[in-house]
């Protein structure tokens, strides 16, 4: 197909004066594009006309379509922004700059850099549905065109694809688009697999296109014979469907569904007329049939699903529906999407509601170092199993499984979930952890003057819940840190005898901010309330002695040792088969959960536990008895450990952070300096040994580390 083809096609459902504006674009984009030639040796204007091809299939509105021919051109037409918007007005300027912006962004190889990135595609796209829309078109055709690139970019690229686009696809529910994507990826990702699965498939092709002929035969005929109209379609099932299904663990003689029918009604009415038929001449699987028209998906999608027993004892998957459920189910909600179009304000919505869901994902993490959680989360929200329950009113509602009525609650709005005191489901109260199951309807019980409970955090599922509960408790944290910073801070002037007014001038609280990188007073006191920094520190940083960030951590944890709480290590030991008798943890091994250790009785202080190795109780056994660690408790354990570093520059601020992303808290730390390295001693808190030994481990990944091991 030639340029002026597909210009033809893309522009033959619009007006006008709608296919004069994207002419405009077309010729717009070839001269910005003119001589410029792809891997593939194509014209680069291809990429865009066949990019806005695919958006045509979907019926998108005019603005995407001009959007996906333009989409190339800040990147690789040397366009402004404002030549665009000269032209073509904000709004498409808009799109193209948004485009433009996440298709300079890349994957890297490794899963937490992934994550990482995927944090920022998500927040990228969340501006406007219509920049997905291009993003999906514009990746599906470099699929399809990325046999001209090497083997690691093709590896690379369908990864990203994979982690980042797919799911994006699944959520909008565009299936055509997220269908042949996946296949591609598997194409390149595992192309001995994609092979073997098509080999097989080919195989019995003619086998398989025989006895689905006959079967939609049959099917025609019965619904002929009733007088209904319909258009039917058949379909050997995706290579990418047959993986999942193998990689499950299936055999290929167990798929039971690779053939596929799908009937196109004039009515709804007659959808059910049909798979009434349908049940009564082929015997239906059992827990196959999904009613998903009397109960559509969140993403609009609708069709009744089936699986029988067809010919020559053949299981069949059949889907039914009506010509305008099969646009949605296909191309997802792009097809009906149009910003002047009457009736649209729904969709709008709706799209928001979803986006909204990957905003609350982005909120909840984007402060977290644990960009692996991150990814985990993505995955249970966006690809995980989905139920479908219901309001009192019948309103459906789409959930991750195991999610509980305080995930409803927040999802219906925050403030329900917020006074949440009570759920009753289907007539029957439950517990707010109970787990949801497909086609309950949920009524929440709330009270104005309730608040969320930090429990609730143990067994929610979605990350929207998440989010806002402890958006929530962060923001009570934040109030009450403030306050307490305040008081701090003015104890520590008046115990210094120096005026708030000449010390926090405007001129020293912007010299605060820009050293501390804070925005504000407020700012100020929320990281002296919350132990950031001490507040001699704050004020020394208005006088002209030198301090600098890595002078706070120090500052921070050096020295404090005797100010170290006590923990509470009751019950943590077990004597014989007794773990409430009286017992220390040695100070000299500082043993933790884990650790081999042995009780040595102490007179009149009870029992001490050391680590079995500790020098300090050799030749003492007449002292000694055997004790255990208790499996039915979880406390913290304050340990000392030692590293030696490089001594080209302090390192204090590197380790804090190394120790901050594995969650281990420093309690103090102080450094001792020779010729050839620089000694770190810290005092850290630990759950177990489990947990020492993986931070101990993942300091080496620090290239500036020599040793580190615990004292």
């Amino acid at each position: 197909m030639n340029q002026l083809e597909i210009i033809e096609k893309i522009s033959k459902n619009f007006t006008e004066d709608e296919q004069n504006e994207i002419q405009k674009a077309y010729k717009f984009a070839y001269e910005k594009h003119k001589g410029k030639v792809r891997l593939t040796n194509e014209e680069y204007i291809m990429h865009p006309l066949h990019v806005a091809l695919i958006l045509s299939d979907l019926n998108v509105d005019k603005a995407t379509i001009i959007g996906a021919l333009l989409h190339e051109t800040i990147n690789n037409g040397d366009t402004l922004e404002n030549e665009l918007e000269e032209n073509f007005g904000t709004e498409i300027a808009h799109i193209v700059r948004s485009i433009s912006t996440i298709n300079k962004l890349e994957l890297p190889d490794n899963k937490e850099s992934s994550a990482i990135y995927l944090r920022k595609v998500l927040v990228g796209l969340a501006e406007d549905v219509r920049v997905l829309f291009i993003k999906l078109a514009d990746r599906l055709h470099n699929m399809r065109t990325i046999w001209a690139v090497n083997p690691e970019k093709q590896k690379r690229k369908a990864n990203e694809t994979m982690t980042v686009l797919i799911p994006i696809a699944h959520r909008l529910g565009i299936y055509s688009i997220k269908s042949e994507l996946e296949d591609l990826c598997l194409r390149y990702t595992k192309p001995e697999v994609y092979e073997d699965i098509l080999r097989q498939l080919n195989a019995s092709i003619d086998e398989l296109e025989d006895v689905l002929e006959t079967m939609q035969d049959s099917i025609s005929n019965m619904l002929v014979e009733n007088d209904l109209k319909f258009h039917i379609k058949s379909r050997v099932k995706s290579v990418y469907s047959i993986y999942k299904k193998l990689s499950k663990g299936k055999k290929w003689s167990e798929i039971y569904d690779i053939l596929a029918l799908r009937l196109i009604m004039e009515k709804e009415s007659d959808c059910y007329l049909a798979i009434g038929l349908i049940h009564s001449k082929f015997h239906p699987l059992p827990k196959r049939f999904k009613d998903y028209i009397a109960m559509p998906k969140e993403n609009m999608y609708q069709s009744l699903h089936t699986g029988v027993f067809g010919i020559d004892g053949n299981i069949f998957e059949v889907q039914v529906r009506t010509n305008e459920m099969d646009e949605i189910a296909e191309k997802g909600i792009a097809s009906h999407w149009s910003y002047k179009e009457k009736g649209t304000k729904k969709i709008q919505s709706m799209m928001e509601q979803k986006l909204e869901i990957f905003r609350n994902m982005i909120e909840t993490y984007k402060e977290s170092d644990n960009a692996l959680d991150f990814a985990a989360n993505i995955n249970d929200d966006i690809l995980g199993d989905l139920i479908y329950v219901f309001t009192p009113k019948g309103d459906v509602v789409e959930l991750p499984k195991d999610a509980t009525p305080i995930d409803f609650a927040y999802r219906i709005h925050s403030k329900v979930g917020d006074t949440t005191i009570g759920a009753i489901v289907n007539e029957e109260i439950v517990p707010l952890s109970y787990k949801l199951q497909d086609g309950d309807v949920i009524k929440i019980n709330t009270n104005k003057n309730s608040t969320p409970s930090e429990e609730w955090l143990n067994f929610v599922k979605t990350t929207g819940a998440k989010s806002k509960i402890k958006a929530y408790f962060n923001k009570q944290d934040r109030a009450d840190y403030i306050e307490n910073g305040k008081n701090i801070l003015e104890k520590e002037l008046r115990k210094q005898k120096l005026s708030f007014a000449e010390i926090f001038s405007p001129e020293k609280i912007e010299k605060i901010c820009n050293d501390l990188k804070l925005n504000d007073l407020e700012e100020i006191y929320l990281a002296i309330g919350s132990f950031r920094y001490t507040a001699g520190f704050i004020i020394k940083l208005t006088t002209e002695e030198k301090h600098d960030v890595t002078d706070a951590l120090i500052e921070k944890v050096r020295n404090k040792n005797k100010n170290i709480p006590k923990l509470d290590n009751k019950n943590d030991i077990v004597v014989g088969e007794h773990n409430d008798i009286l017992v220390t943890l040695a100070k000299c091994c500082k043993p933790v959960k884990g650790d081999n250790i042995i009780g040595y009785i102490t007179k009149g202080e009870g029992i001490t536990v050391h680590k079995t190795d500790c020098p300090n109780i050799k030749e003492k056994e007449e002292r000694l008895i055997g004790v255990t660690w208790s499996e039915n408790v979880d406390n913290d354990y304050y340990t000392d450990i030692y590293i030696e570093a490089l001594n080209d520059k302090n390192y204090v601020t590197d380790i804090i952070n190394k120790a901050s992303t594995k969650n281990i808290s420093v309690v103090s730390l102080t450094t001792n300096e020779s010729a050839e390295y620089t000694t770190y001693n810290l005092t850290i808190k630990v759950k177990n040994a489990t947990e020492l030994n993986d931070f101990l481990n993942s300091l080496y990944s620090l290239s500036f580390i020599k040793k580190a091991g615990k004292k």
